[in-house]
């Protein structure tokens, strides 16, 4: 398995000037990190591409900047469709051009738009035909589509690991993954095991995130019951920690975290490195 972090433990944005936290991760275990975009991040790709393969550090980008409501491939409204698929089109064009392996997040919806209401009978399949078109287009770009269930408080689209196969599914399309984060699982699935099982032949990448955002170990996830899943289905894939730095400004406020489980990004890599790869020692990953 491969370890990364969210540039979220240390910064608020990527930048030309981040490119030393490629060394820094690296230095502290790292096998990549996760670089958010958005209309607000300016960087030169080709840098970002030159310094990562220079340390043999590999990149995953996703959608966690500034994006706009009306970009929205599921929305009611056929012109917001219209805007959400080109946007991420360029995101992923972005994203090949800096040397990125996949492009990763909530990109069947938006997040923070809950409607409240019985779904409507096309809205998962016009989801899944612009997944289709972003799925084919990452393909030729060579980056993978990477597809992330969200707790119902953020999205009422794709919750459960059942959802997000059955939109796959209906996309109908090679290069489509999926990425479970442990924490927005705790409100919506009951077996963690059961949840690794039905996503097995999808399965790209885990979030392992503590229920409360702070470092892995110690809160509510069934740690044994999932790396044991893990095991049983021969994973071999991408972990990675998140969570966002309490102690730049008011970063960690705006992304909704109230209480400080993230001060130090390097201390929560340390402590939360050392947990998973006793996991994945324990379970023979």
């Amino acid at each position: 398995m491969k370890y990364g972090a969210t540039i979220y433990l240390w910064t608020a944005g990527w930048s030309d000037d981040s490119l030393g936290l490629l060394d820094h991760a690296k230095d502290l275990g790292l096998d990549y990190l996760e670089i958010s975009i958005g209309d607000e991040v300016r960087f030169t790709p080709r840098l970002t591409r030159q310094r990562a393969e220079a340390l043999g550090m590999e990149l995953i980008m996703g959608p966690g900047g500034e994006w706009p409501f009306d970009c929205d491939i599921s929305a009611d409204d056929p012109t917001h469709r219209q805007k959400g698929t080109e946007w991420h089109r360029r995101a992923l064009e972005l994203v090949a051009e800096s040397g990125a392996l996949a492009y990763s997040g909530a990109i069947y919806g938006h997040p923070g738009r809950v409607a409240l209401r019985r779904p409507p009978a096309d809205e998962y399949p016009r989801t899944a035909e612009n997944l289709h078109l972003l799925a084919e287009h990452a393909s030729q770009l060579g980056v993978k589509l990477v597809l992330e269930p969200m707790s119902h408080f953020r999205t009422h689209l794709v919750n459960t690991p059942e959802q997000v196969m059955r939109l796959i599914e209906m996309a109908d399309h090679h290069n489509i993954s999926i990425a479970l984060d442990t924490y927005h699982m705790v409100t919506e699935v009951r077996d963690y095991a059961a949840a690794v099982r039905t996503t097995a032949n999808r399965l790209w990448r885990i979030d392992a995130c503590e229920s409360d955002r702070g470092v892995p170990g110690g809160g509510l996830i069934p740690w044994d019951t999932l790396f044991a899943a893990l095991a049983e289905i021969g994973f071999d894939g991408y972990v990675e920690m998140e969570s966002y730095n309490s102690s730049i400004g008011d970063f960690a406020y705006e992304r909704a975290k109230f209480h400080n489980v993230c001060p130090d990004g390097d201390a929560f890599v340390r402590e939360g490195l050392a947990f998973l790869r006793s996991l994945a020692q324990k379970f023979g990953l």
